[in-house]
């Protein structure tokens, strides 16, 4: 096994961007899988991850939603990119469709097996994806955020699996529950796990968890939400 790392120019609204494709470059056609970085947009640890997911058989695209040379490097200015991207969801909607159209036409990639994942607004992004009706098998939110378009959604294609810390002041036990009703108005085929003593951010290694569990790592939660991807994706995808 050779896990290799490259960089990916597209263009899309707003464009142009750097994604970066990891893959393993030992191995015939494998479904794909993209990977949606949080409000920081694409660094280092997306990287790690994304070897992870090669290693368990899939090609990945790292989707650079920002543009080129626009990255967080703090609270502050990853949540000013963040807000002025999801200012226009319909905006956003089309550079994550068009994230998927690099996927689908990157070299071995398998076109018709084909999933996403992602991270606080990255989870976001897994979700909006679906909602537009894109050609996805499987998408998995971490520590999402679940706030819906304000236009009707397509028809939800994607099988889907939110991984949720029941502490997260980002979303609320309501907006918990109001995702699981639209999800099930919408027939999707969806599970939600919901874990204890957990917040956002849950996978983060690198910002300790606060005194009231809301905000921060959580390493039981992010080792059995993982493992959970990993099923998911495994009954799906193969």
């Amino acid at each position: 096994m050779a896990i290799q790392q490259h960089i990916h120019l597209h263009e899309g609204p707003g464009g142009p961007f750097e994604s970066t494709v990891v893959y393993d470059d030992t191995t015939g056609a494998q479904p794909g899988m993209l990977l949606f970085p949080n409000f920081l947009g694409v660094k280092e640890w997306d990287f790690g991850k994304a070897e992870e997911l090669a290693t368990l058989g899939y090609k990945v695209l790292v989707v650079d939603f920002y543009g080129k040379g626009k990255r967080g490097t703090d609270m502050e200015s990853g949540g000013a990119l963040m807000n002025e991207l999801v200012a226009d969801r319909a905006k956003m909607r089309d550079r994550l469709l068009g994230a998927l159209a690099e996927l689908k036409a990157l070299p071995g990639v398998d076109a018709d097996k084909c999933g996403a994942i992602g991270f606080c607004l990255g989870g976001k992004c897994v979700l909006d994806l679906a909602r537009s009706g894109a050609d996805i098998k499987a998408g998995v939110s971490f520590h999402g955020v679940y706030d819906a378009p304000p236009f009707p959604n397509a028809k939800i294609n994607a099988k889907l699996l939110v991984c949720h810390g029941w502490n997260d002041p980002l979303c609320s036990p309501e907006a918990t529950v109001g995702l699981a009703r639209e999800l099930t108005e919408a027939e999707v085929d969806w599970q939600l796990i919901a874990y204890g003593h957990t917040g956002h951010a849950f996978t983060n290694e690198d910002m300790p968890i606060d005194t009231d569990n809301s905000f921060g790592f959580q390493p039981d939660t992010n080792r059995r939400s993982w493992l959970a991807m990993q099923n998911f994706l495994s009954e799906i995808l193969g």
